[in-house]
């Protein structure tokens, strides 16, 4: 049991990395961009901060979903995916299915199409503003299932009657 307890505690760490790191860029880094006398220069640095911040997500990421599987497997408990009462664990899924394909599809494919020196030209704030209610969504729905998870995992769940 205790490979249980090490799968908890690294794939909660690992939540907070990726979430943490979500935070930040939401409530710190994007206001910041977005007041910046240059548009353009702020998504410079966006796209080159972008790039930095992506590595270390892929990884949180990918280590929350191992962690998660191995946790549901070794607990066997496959049963919760079909009872609306641990509606936190499917969107536990949902919300780290949505960041793995942005972070391993989307955004990729996006760095692709965007060459060395083509940050555009017609940048404006309201590029971060629509960037940051993104973000601030994701980051929402994300503390929502963080809350939900911990207080299902500690017993409350909402009854079936």
């Amino acid at each position: 049991m205790d490979e249980l307890v090490f799968a908890r505690v690294f794939h909660v760490l690992g939540v907070i990395l990726w979430i943490g790191g979500v935070a930040m860029v939401t409530t710190v880094l994007l206001p910041t961009l977005a007041r910046m006398q240059s548009a353009t220069e702020a998504m410079a640095f966006f796209a080159q901060f972008r790039r930095r911040f992506a590595a270390q997500a892929r990884f949180s990421t990918l280590f929350v979903g191992v962690t998660g599987f191995y946790m549901v497997y070794v607990l066997d408990a496959w049963q919760r995916f079909t009872q609306w009462q641990y509606w936190w664990m499917h969107t536990m899924v949902l919300i780290w299915l949505l960041f793995s394909v942005m972070l391993f599809v989307m955004e990729p494919r996006a760095r692709r199409r965007q060459t060395a020196g083509s940050i555009q030209e017609n940048v404006s704030a309201e590029t971060f503003a629509r960037i940051q209610r993104k973000h601030l969504l994701l980051l929402i729905l994300s503390l929502i299932t963080i809350a939900g998870a911990v207080a299902g995992s500690h017993g409350w769940v909402i009854s079936g009657n």
